[in-house]
């Protein structure tokens, strides 16, 4: 008899004798997951799911349900090592990660993980950080190892790069307007740098088109600048990380105010990072020193936080957070890099298991 038979068999066998000699576990209620604002105040966002690895998307086989439910095994998969930025087009996950030097892209409608920027030659990844999707669902990366902006289709092929060693010193974060025109790159600069500033490019021809801020506290100046989002009216809203605040512009780059300020209340700023927009305009900050993202409405007004520093793991708890994004359907999209996982939040408006995060019936096994 073959060893893989007998192996079924005994396996087979194990699962009829526990259920013949032991009554069914009761069943426990399912665990109940955060909201916010917590109750009794009517939710604005429910704590969906947690994404760590391939395993939590790509769909399992019936034969390795099986069997980890005999063995105690954990669903394997490749992990996240060390994720930063995070993008979202159509239920489609992408999540730069600086250790592995690639861009991981979590398919979840198809149940699929893939790779962008891992093979050699041109289009190859040296340090991925900031992402970007368009309309089109062009992917662009900022990768502050070569100093540009990557450029890759909705298949992964590399298209072009924009920028280079020339024009940034320290680039951290790259944004495209939604009809994938303008791009824009956030060059951090550095202690002794006075390069702190956003540089605008034609998103097709890589030509630069002009400048926006320079090293300062004052309206429009920035200190070590992080993010930036593309908000209603073509608002440009950029992350002044040293100076603990948000600034504000117009389309073409004119400065129009600012809001936030360094402390530790709600609406103040400790270590922003990232900031994201949905679809209504309202604003998504991270802060790693508090450990969560803030809501603003257009007009910077605090309406919410999500989630607390914390050094042990769960759901809403973050010890580094960095990356966040805001989809189509206005999931939320959360990175922590301590942990290395990307959580998801569902908007009240939006009925559980609608949208694109959906995993199709024919990518089901």
């Amino acid at each position: 008899m073959k060893r893989s038979t007998v192996l079924r068999g005994l396996l087979l066998g194990a699962l009829l004798q526990q259920s013949g000699c032991m009554q069914p576990p009761a069943a426990r209620p399912p665990a109940e997951l955060p909201q916010f604002p917590p109750p009794p105040d009517e939710p604005r966002f429910f704590f969906e799911r947690t994404i760590r690895s391939s395993g939590d998307v790509v769909p399992e086989s019936s034969a390795g349900g099986l069997r980890r439910m005999v063995t105690g095994e954990t669903q394997a998969g490749e992990r996240l090592s060390k994720p930063y930025a995070v993008a979202v087009y159509r239920g489609r996950i992408f999540v730069s990660d600086t250790v592995q030097r690639h861009v991981t892209v979590f398919d979840v409608p198809k149940g699929k993980v893939s790779r962008i920027g891992d093979t050699e030659g041109e289009g190859d990844l040296i340090k991925p950080i900031g992402l970007d999707v368009d309309a089109a669902g062009r992917l662009y990366v900022a990768d502050t190892g070569t100093r540009s902006v990557m450029v890759y289709d909705t298949d992964g092929k590399f298209l072009r790069r924009i920028g280079g060693e020339k024009w940034f010193l320290r680039l951290s974060s790259v944004t495209v307007d939604p009809g994938g025109t303008r791009v824009y790159a956030v060059d951090i600069g550095g202690v002794s740098s006075e390069q702190h500033q956003v540089r605008v490019f034609d998103a097709v021809s890589g030509e630069h088109l002009h400048d926006i801020g320079k090293r300062g506290s004052g309206p429009g100046e920035f200190n070590l600048p992080r993010d930036l989002a593309i908000g209603r009216e073509g608002r440009l809203y950029v992350v002044d990380g040293g100076n603990f605040r948000v600034c504000v512009f117009d389309r073409n780059g004119k400065y129009l105010k600012s809001f936030g300020s360094i402390g530790k209340q709600y609406g103040q700023f400790a270590r922003p990072k990232e900031i994201a927009v949905d679809r209504d305009g309202n604003l998504y900050v991270v802060d790693t020193a508090f450990g969560n993202f803030q809501v603003f409405n257009p007009e910077g007004e605090l309406l919410l936080f999500v989630g607390d520093r914390n050094e042990r793991d769960g759901p809403a708890r973050y010890m580094l957070p960095s990356g966040i994004a805001v989809d189509e359907d206005g999931r939320v999209y959360m990175v922590d890099q301590w942990f290395r996982k990307i959580e998801v939040y569902r908007p009240a408006s939006l009925k559980p298991g609608a949208g694109f995060l959906v995993l199709q019936p024919t990518a089901a096994r």
